[in-house]
């Protein structure tokens, strides 16, 4: 199979819009995916209530010779527009789930520069609403972290069929810096749970006093966890959690 795979292909597998070897693809990628696996958990949701929109009919339907042109026009495109769907799928997402849902926002950072697959989020509310990794940690039963250097932070986890699901907060640490959240298995295995950029303001510092949220997906099933880290790119460890 030689069809490429993507991150962003979990939208469009979530509404159906792949072709059928794209799909395949993507069905195998996802095996080894925890976070593609997590974010389409998220977007089943959202591809209900989309499904459920209906077409707009037109008041006065074209004209035998329109359509034919509008068939044309449509093939010629095709290729094009396959190209670039996937460039453009998460934020028309974004767009039309904030239409539908009034406001809703998904809380992932579509910057150009931000990993693929990180859902990235910031503490300011719009109104009352959360996004969903800070939600999911305020609902939780937060297990706090031990950090370095004033950094402070803790997961909510939860077992999951594909392995384990986490949402951390993190707070106290400065830019510019590389992070990732690992998942340490009782056997000394090691797992990148996510990846994230933390810019020179930082997070939950004075001058940017929002913590940072995100979620996170191991493969390794909770029961066989000893512990979580956040680490720098560097390797140094910034915050150590307890399963």
């Amino acid at each position: 199979m030689t069809s490429r795979v993507e991150h962003t292909d979990v939208g469009a597998y979530a509404l159906g819009l792949l072709d059928d070897d794209d799909r395949l693809a993507f069905e195998t990628h996802l095996l080894v995916c925890p976070a593609c696996r997590f974010e389409l958990s998220d977007l089943a949701g959202v591809a209900s209530v989309l499904n459920g929109i209906g077409p707009v009919e037109d008041a006065d339907p074209p004209s035998f010779e329109e359509q034919g042109d509008v068939v044309d026009l449509l093939r010629r495109k095709k290729s094009a527009d396959r190209r670039t769907r996937r460039g453009t799928f998460v934020i028309g997402m974004a767009a039309a789930v904030t239409l539908v849902a009034g406001g809703l926002t998904i809380g992932t950072q579509l910057d150009a520069e931000s990993p693929p697959q990180v859902a990235q989020e910031h503490s300011g509310h719009m109104g009352t609403h959360m996004g969903p990794a800070e939600q999911f940690y305020a609902d939780g039963s937060p297990i706090e972290g031990k950090g370095v250097d004033g950094i402070t932070g803790g997961l909510v986890v939860e077992s999951k069929g594909w392995g384990t699901h986490a949402a951390l907060k993190l707070a106290g640490v400065k830019g510019p810096l590389e992070c990732e959240l690992i998942s340490v298995g009782k056997s000394g295995e090691r797992r990148v749970m996510t990846g994230w950029s933390v810019p020179p303001a930082g997070y939950g510092v004075p001058g940017s006093p929002d913590p940072l949220y995100m979620h996170g997906g191991s493969a390794t099933p909770l029961a066989n966890i000893d512990h979580f880290e956040v680490i720098s790119s560097a390797g140094k460890k910034l915050l150590t959690i307890k399963a």
